[in-house]
């Protein structure tokens, strides 16, 4: 049996998604605007690889709270 954390998940998938996406959107038209000859896979891997450090920072901040306050 799922957890219910997980079916609240799974409710929620394509929306995060769909807004992960526009954030790749909205740093394509910054490198757009910035970089007029840009290679737009390069631009989308950057993005791409800038977008899963920031959510690793994000997940290792949460997770050192969440440790100090179980201590």
């Amino acid at each position: 049996m799922k957890r219910i954390e997980d079916r609240e998940m799974e409710a929620h998938r394509e929306t995060m998604t769909a807004d992960a996406m526009k954030l790749v959107e909205k740093y394509r038209a910054i490198f757009d605007w910035e970089v007029p000859d840009i290679d737009q896979t390069v631009a989308d891997k950057i993005i791409l690889d800038e977008l899963r450090k920031a959510l690793d920072k994000i997940q290792n901040s949460i997770l050192a709270q969440d440790k100090t306050r179980s201590s």
